[in-house]
Order: structure tokens, then sequence, then C-alpha cells
């Protein structure tokens, strides 16, 4: 299968996207009334020198646009000031729209009154008309790289009432901001700028939803700012969102992502960065705008810097343009990106699907969005085993059908599917395949246990639920003993997985065989991993809910999973190219359109490491094209080689 690596592509010499969002120290929002053409320049020399090659700048609105029928004409001269210093440094910039929402704060024109941004159709007639005039002023600047409508609309529109706007609503309204850049001859990538926080990467419906909107954008932006209570799971969040951004086929870039220095140490502010860019890249994203580029202490008294102090420095350049840790992790990535020729690399393929149920982004009648969380980190954390694991996974969508060529299903901790899916995943089994699926009672009382249909004859069990009664464990770890081998697991191994979840969810899935063979027992001897021999595949079923029970379970990374999960690409014989033997360290490959192939080495280790993956082919620097064996990773550390 082919995992997800669209390129933007466009007659810019600035592809792929590595940037920064850009308001000035001088000003911040209000940078705009207080231009100062020099420090622009001084600020750009500094990010251009560190390997970034675009900024995402912002016509903030109330100031742009300071009546209906009228445009400040003197602060788009400044703009166009601000366009030529991009030229003048070899980069380019993605304007912003509608900027009435920026860190905390929101800003309405003056002329705004209280008429709906979504419904009021005098108020969209305005926000296109003031979109297809700023678009026929710039579209032909050099330094235009692309087009984003708005920065975080669900922020400032209604995603924080009762009654968030409907899909055919925000979709509408979407399709006439599109429609006016290309209307006013803009010939640039476009897209939305609302953070990809709709309902299938989310769960949450906020009315902007990738698939509507996609017949009117070129790209897809996520914005990443959610924390865990695990740092692995921290590491890979953009990665993952980005995979599941990834859901229209499109381009995905990494339009906002960063932390204030106010909550973050200086290392670790370089790890955050470090693991971030390049897990995103092997999640798929191929574009990254930080956010942004300098701290704002002079601006203390301003809004929204006076109320939201830590905003103040989340600048990758300190107050006076010295370059943080972010900004020297972004130049080592940019280093990387050069070496590899990334504009013409894609992701090796996939042998494994993880299974994204249709229950996260569609409102089946009387399934329920406290489903969705469940679904959300259950996949989250499955994601993070299969890299422990170093394995290749593609995300399938069930909404979407399943994929004919995967030899290995994963479904971690799945209680929801359609007829259509458990039909097909048995015909994939018969077939030739593996399928795995852990049970899982759910998170609320509302028809516990599984959600869809024959669970015994998909698995050769024979379940013993009772109506509405969850079986409680009751230990506080699970204890997974193998009774034979399994994979690269040896009979008499026991495995150790955290125990978790809610009065609903902590609970396990007491069967009898019917078929299939008890693989492993937990420590009362009960049946907690079961095969069942199909046609010329097979189905496993794991009895306790692994992957939801470590994603309630604060620094549970890595844990046993990641075992079972290579032990299943074994049994599957699902393509692993390089691997290592420790969950501290994730390997994964990209593929040049020439065949090179290139190795990412990366660290979840606190301490340096030093590893001997196993490949099919011969490891080499980059740099030199040395033999490498032994391979010494500093701690959360990167590393980059060729295959041969």
């Amino acid at each position: 299968m082919r995992r997800h690596s669209a390129q933007l592509t466009h007659d810019s010499a600035v592809l792929p996207w590595l940037g920064a969002n850009f308001w000035s120290r001088t000003g911040g929002p209000l940078m705009w009334r207080n231009y100062e053409p020099e420090t622009v320049r001084e600020e750009l020399a500094v990010l251009r020198d560190h390997g970034l090659n675009m900024t995402r700048s912002f016509f903030y609105w109330p100031d742009f646009h300071p009546e209906p029928g009228r445009i400040d004409e003197e602060l788009c001269d400044r703009f166009r000031d601000f366009l030529d210093a991009h030229t003048e440094a070899g980069m380019g910039t993605v304007p912003t729209f509608i900027v009435g929402h920026m860190s905390g704060e929101n800003w309405d024109p003056a002329w705004r009154g209280d008429r709906d941004l979504y419904e009021d159709v005098w108020l969209v007639g305005r926000q296109a008309w003031f979109v297809s005039q700023m678009t026929r002023r710039f579209k032909d600047h050099p330094a235009v790289t692309g087009w984003l409508i708005t920065n975080e609309m669900p922020g400032y529109g209604r995603i924080y009432q009762v009654d968030p706007p409907s899909s055919d609503v925000v979709t509408a309204w979407a399709q006439f901001m599109c429609d006016a850049v290309r209307a006013a001859g803009g010939t640039q990538p476009v897209s939305l700028g609302d953070g990809a926080w709709g309902i299938e990467v989310t769960g949450r419906d906020n009315g902007f939803s990738l698939r509507d909107t996609a017949e009117y954008v070129d790209f897809v932006g996520p914005h990443v700012y959610r924390s865990d209570t695990d740092r692995p799971r921290q590491h890979y969040r953009a990665a993952f969102e980005c995979e599941l951004a990834a859901v229209t086929g499109q381009p995905v870039v990494l339009e906002e992502f960063g932390l204030s220095t106010d909550t973050v140490s200086a290392a670790n502010a370089g790890v955050f960065y470090r693991q971030t860019l390049h897990n995103s890249l092997l999640g798929g994203a191929t574009g990254w705008i930080a956010w942004n580029n300098t701290d704002y202490d002079d601006l203390w008294e301003q809004s929204p810097y006076d109320h939201h102090p830590f905003e103040m420095h989340f600048g990758i350049t300190d107050r006076t343009g010295r370059p943080k840790e972010p900004l020297r992790e972004l130049a080592d990535f940019a280093e990387v990106l050069e070496r590899v020729d990334f504009a013409r690399c894609r992701r090796a393929d996939a042998d494994t699907a993880l299974v994204v149920p249709a229950f996260l982004e569609r409102g089946y009648p009387y399934s329920r969005p406290a489903d969705r969380p469940l679904i959300f980190t259950s996949l989250h954390q499955g994601y993070v085993a299969a890299r422990g694991a170093d394995l290749p996974v593609a995300f399938s969508r069930e909404a979407d059908g399943l994929p004919e060529d995967a030899t290995l299903y994963l479904l971690p901790s799945t209680r929801q599917l359609t007829t259509r899916t458990r039909r097909d995943l048995e015909r994939r089994a018969r077939g030739g395949a593996t399928v795995y699926l852990s049970f899982c009672s759910g998170e609320h009382t509302a028809t516990r246990g599984p959600w869809f249909h024959d669970l015994d004859g998909l698995f050769g069990v024979e379940h013993q639920l009772s109506y509405g009664v969850a079986e409680p464990i009751e230990d506080d770890v699970l204890e997974m003993t193998f009774l034979e081998d399994f994979g690269s697991l040896a009979a008499g191994e026991t495995l150790v997985f955290p125990v978790a979840g809610n009065e609903d969810s902590r609970a396990y899935l007491p069967v009898v065989p019917a078929g299939a063979r008890v693989v492993a027992t937990d420590a009362h001897g009960r049946p907690a991993l079961l095969c069942h021999e199909t046609g010329e595949g097979r189905t496993v079923l794991a009895t306790y809910p692994l992957e939801h029970m470590a994603a309630r379970t604060p620094r549970a990374n890595p844990e046993q999973t990641y075992r079972l999960y290579a032990a299943l690409a074994d049994l599957a014989g699902a393509a692993r190219p390089v691997t290592v033997d420790t969950p501290y360290v994730a390997a994964d490959t990209l593929v040049r359109e020439d065949g090179t192939r290139y190795v990412w080495l990366v660290s979840q280790a606190a301490e340096e490491l030093t590893v001997r993956p196993s490949a099919d082919g011969e490891l080499r620097e980059l740099t030199g094209g040395d033999p490498v064996r032994d391979v010494v990773i500093a701690p959360y550390g990167v590393r980059v080689l060729e295959l041969r």
C-alpha cells in the first residue's frame, strides 16, 4: 500500500515549504501600524541564514479592512515592501486574509457588529470582497507562494458555542472564499487555515470537514498544539494528526506547531522541534511552518500578550533576533531535506493497514460523540506501538473501504465496526491476511461490549458476556504468558501491560475457544490472546484493550504492545525494511524517485544509545558514504543514513 506523502507543487523555488509564521517584533499583530522595513529585513535574514525559505504572513483584518468597502492602501504599500523584502532574501510568503483571531484573542473590524461570519450573506460578501481585493493587489508578486483564507476560523467563529455551524454552511463559506482567490487571478496553492480541527482528524464536529472542502483547496494544514501525559506519544502527536489529515490524499503542510519557552526548558524546546519535524516528515507532512518567528518582550502591555504572557515567547528567535534552540533544529532539518533531495522523495510502501473506524468521523444514528475520543487515543497509542516495532503502517479509512493489498490489519481497542467491514475483514483473512483486533468495552454504559456482529465467528470463540455488565480487570497489570511460539515471541515468554480505564473500559472479554487456539493466557489462566486459522490467513483476538489501557496511562511508552505488533508482522509476513532491537529507536524509510533509499532512526531515549540496525542492505553515512554498522544516537536524537 502507498503511504501518503503528497508533495505540494507550484512554479516556485521555495518548495517544499520550511518556514515560520511571521509577526515582526516591532508590533506583533499590530506590526503594520508600526512597520519598520529594516527590522523586517533583519528578521528575515536570520531565518534565511538558518535554512528557512518562506513565512506565513497575515492581513490583520481590522487594520487592512477598516470600512466595509475600503482597503487601507498605506498598509498595502507596507505589505508590498514586506513582499519585496522576501524577494531580496530569496524567500516566499503565504498571506492569510481573514485574521480576526490571533494568539488567544479575537478582533473584529469596527463595522462587523454581531453579524454571523458564516451565515450572514452581507458579511460573507464583504469577506469575499476583501479576499479578492487583496489577491488582485499581490497575486503577481514573485514572493507570494500560496494563500490561506483565515487563521483558525473555528476559534473565531462558533466552535465554543453549543451550536457550531453545520458542515454545509462552512463548506459554502469556504467555496466562496476560495473562488474569490481564483476569480481574482490567484493561481498559487490555497487552503483554509482552519487548523484541520474537524471531525476527520479530531472526532469533533466544528463544521469544517476536510472531505467536504477538498474540492476547493490545494493542501491541508494541521495546527498541532495538544499535549499528552506520555513523552513518546507527545513526540508522535503531530505525525499522527498529519496521517489523519491526509484523508483526502492532498498534500499535508504542518501549518502551525511550536511551544512557548515560558513553559518548556531551552533544551527540551529543541528536542520537541527535532522530534516533531522528523516524525511528521515520516508521518507524511511535506511542509512545515513553525509558530513563530520571534519573541515579543517589548509588547508586554499590548494584547494579547498582556493577558496571555506566555504568547510572548513562542519565537524561534529571541527579542533581539538571536536564534533559539528551535531555529537551530530547523536549520539542521533544512540540511537533511537538502541532502536527501526531499522534494523527490516519497515514503516507502507498507504492508500493514492501521484501520481508522468510520465512527470517528461519521455520526451514525444513536452513535455517541463520547466514542470518538476513545477511537482517537487508541489509534494514537497503536501508532506509537507500531513505531516502536519499526512497522510501517498505512492509515486505512473504514469509511472509504479497506484496502485489498494489506497483509496485516491492525484494529487497536476497536469496539465499533460497520457490517460491511466485519465481513470484509473475514474475507481478507480467508484470502491470506492476518487480522488483529483488541477488545474494548467502551467508555460509557450505552451498549457495552462490541458494536459489531458475530465476533464469535470472526475469531473462533464463544464470548461469555452478560448483558450490560462489564467484566472488570482487577489486576494492577496484565501479564500475558505465551503458551506457544507466536511470530518472534517464544513459548513461555510473558509480556506485561499497564491496566487503566474507567469503570466501563477497564474490562476484559471472557471467551472460550470454538475453533481458535489460545496463544497466551493472563495471570488467572484465562485466554488473553487467541489465533483462529481461517482459509489461507488468520484472525487474532486480544481479550484486553491493550492500546486503550496504555493510552490512559501516564508515561506508559515504550510499553510491550510493540512486541505483539512485531510478532504479528512476522506471522503475517508484513515488511519491516529496517529494524532496531530496542523500542526506544524507531526506524523508517523514504525512497527517492531514482531508487535511492534513506533510513531515519529516531530515538525516544533520554540517554545516548548505540544500536546495530538490521536492514535489507548496507547502511552508509549521508556525507562521504562510509559504511555504518553501529550507530550512535544522541538523547532524543535523529540519524539519517543511506540504505544501499
